[in-house]
C-alpha cells in the first residue's frame, strides 16, 4: 500500500497525494500522481517522493479486546432436536422419530439422545 503523503520537489513541502487514472480511449494505462498542494504532477509511483511510513500505529493492544461469551455450559450445547438422534429431515418436513410430530431443528425434548457423530468439533 502506497503512502498518502510526499515530500514535494516543486513546493518543497510535505502534502497530500491525489492520484488519478490516465486513460488511452477506454483502456487504462497508468496512473498519475499530483500534489495537492502545488499541482505538480508525477507520472509514475517509481518517481513519486513517497513519504516513507515503517508502520501504522497500534492503537489497541491484545488487552483491549473483548472476552469471549459463553452463553451455555458444555452440558447444555448441542441439546436441541438438531443434533438428536431421533430427528428426521426429508424434503418436506422434519419430524421427531420418537413421537412422530413436526419439529424444528432448535427445538428441545426430553427424549434428546445425541447422535454419534455429534461428538465431533469437525462435523458442524
Amino acid at each position: 500500500m502506497r503512502s498518502l503523503e510526499i515530500n514535494c520537489t516543486a513546493c518543497g513541502r510535505t502534502a497530500l497525494i491525489r492520484t488519478e487514472p490516465v486513460y488511452e480511449g477506454f483502456k487504462k494505462i497508468g496512473e498519475v500522481f499530483i500534489c495537492t498542494r502545488c499541482g505538480e504532477h508525477y507520472d509514475s509511483a517509481d518517481t513519486t517522493p513517497f513519504i516513507k511510513r515503517d508502520a501504522q500505529p497500534q492503537v489497541f493492544s491484545a488487552d483491549d479486546k473483548p472476552a469471549a461469551l459463553s452463553i451455555f455450559s458444555e452440558d447444555e450445547r448441542r441439546r436441541c432436536c438438531g443434533w438428536c438422534k431421533h430427528f428426521v429431515v426429508n424434503p418436506f418436513s422434519q419430524r421427531c422419530g420418537l413421537s412422530n410430530r413436526d419439529t424444528q431443528a432448535t427445538d428441545l425434548c426430553a427424549g434428546f439422545e445425541k447422535k454419534p457423530d455429534a461428538d465431533c468439533e469437525e462435523n458442524l
